[in-house]
């Protein structure tokens, strides 16, 4: 893309702020604007919507009180940082932008008079709602794990929180020479690349503290979901001996009580620790509201990010039916935030929305302690097909790994925080 054109798209995407400060502090003025969720998506779009449309009133729901980064969670399980170094508060959001946070939850969504109903009991009028529910889990493809009991014997660990630190406590107890095993399901889902930087997370921690064990990745999928040749090295070569990758491994069953699980191939396979990344769909707010398609995911326009089921709801982040070949990332989720609360404001202020909107993705996944990787892409929206694809030659990915792109990753990760909460 020429840079012209980039300028071009990026400051359509900010043409309200083009506009003069006084008519600006009116766009919206007397609309309220409810956003569920307060991930990397709907905390963006709360803060967001509050600089593009301040004449609005925005309310951010969410259950938990504090943020807890999913990046960068593999290095807590590896033993590199704690759960607080990716805890933050969301008072920014407050203080600095004149967001109205609520601490509940969302029982009920009434489209046809534009509320939502709180499990406290109280009701929230809406002109635009925005929801941002992340993912569940689909536990119903996985015989065995059923129940409660079993899921907390057998922790994910794919949504960042206590289930982090359980499987770094486990790891840490493992017996000298046992075996770590992890299961990785079928795409879609969250941070494709993060279940290959976890297995080599756990390999370097494994490797300081008992260098017998044995790492095993076993992939529902056919190969490597992304930096496919940078983590085939890294399992080949920076631990070798340690790591074994197996690909096609479909879930038969498991015996969260043994530490055995079985493949439809590859038998019956036991294990010290278990970490089995359940199958993912959308949140389940989003389809008990009926926003989910027939696959499990959100579909949306992608000019504005309104479902295609439900006017005047927006569904961002992960939840989404992302378009093809990207990914569900923290940063798309930013990204898509902006993109939709741009089209909020400029629907208040009477204007059309961007055409064309830009977004980026950056993902850095660490393969050791102090070396890391990354890709990055960038994305437009094209007209005739109604979805977003990739800019042609824009983006890149990591030649190798490295200490310096170790450092660009802990700067991302400061950088997408302090964005994403309003503390900058």
């Amino acid at each position: 893309m020429q840079r012209r054109q980039f300028l071009r798209h990026s400051a359509a995407l900010a043409a309200l702020a083009a506009v003069p400060a006084a008519a600006r502090a009116q766009v919206g003025r007397g609309a309220r604007v409810v956003v569920v969720g307060g991930g990397f998506a709907g905390a963006a779009c709360a803060r967001y919507l509050r600089l593009w449309a301040p004449g609005a009133s925005v309310t951010l729901v969410e259950a938990a009180r504090e943020f807890v980064s999913c990046p960068m969670s593999n290095r807590v399980i590896g033993g590199t940082m704690s759960i607080r170094d990716l805890t933050r508060r969301y008072d920014g959001l407050a203080s600095r932008h004149g967001v109205r946070v609520i601490n509940d939850t969302v029982t009920a969504i009434d489209p046809a008079t534009r509320q939502i109903t709180l499990a406290g009991g109280s009701a929230l009028p809406y002109d635009r709602l925005v929801i941002a529910p992340g993912i569940a889990f689909d536990y119903a493809a996985l015989p065995g794990l059923n129940s409660a009991a079993a899921q907390e014997r057998v922790p994910h660990a794919w949504k960042a929180g206590p289930q982090t630190h359980e499987l770094r406590r486990r790891i840490g107890a493992m017996p000298q020479g046992g075996v770590f095993a992890m299961h990785i399901p079928k795409a879609p889902l969250r941070c494709p690349p993060g279940p290959y930087e976890r297995a080599c997370l756990v390999a370097s921690a494994l490797r300081r503290s008992n260098p017998t064990a044995k790492v095993l990745v076993f992939d529902a999928n056919p190969g490597i979901l992304a930096k496919r040749e940078l983590f085939a090295d890294a399992f080949a070569n920076r631990y070798k001996g340690m790591i074994e990758y197996v690909p096609n491994a479909g879930f038969e069953a498991i015996d969260a009580a043994s530490g055995e699980l079985s493949f439809d191939v590859h038998g019956k396979v036991r294990a010290d620790v278990w970490n089995v990344i359940p199958p993912q769909r959308a949140g389940e707010l989003a389809l008990q509201a009926g926003l989910g398609g027939g696959q499990g995911w959100c579909e949306v326009d992608f000019l504005s990010y309104e479902s295609r089921l439900v006017p005047a709801v927006h569904v961002i982040g992960d939840a989404i039916a992302s378009a093809p070949g990207t990914p569900k990332s923290a940063h798309m989720a930013n990204q898509q935030a902006k993109v939709c609360a741009a089209a909020i404001a400029a629907h208040f202020a009477g204007r059309a929305v961007n055409p064309e909107p830009i977004i980026a993705n950056t993902c850095y996944s660490f393969v050791s302690d102090k070396e890391a990787i990354h890709i990055a892409g960038v994305y437009r929206y094209d007209d005739g097909q109604r979805t977003i694809v990739a800019v042609p030659g824009a983006g890149g990915l990591s030649a190798r790994a490295s200490g310096e792109e170790a450092f660009m990753a802990v700067a991302w990760s400061f950088n997408i925080l302090n964005d994403t909460l309003g503390m900058i």
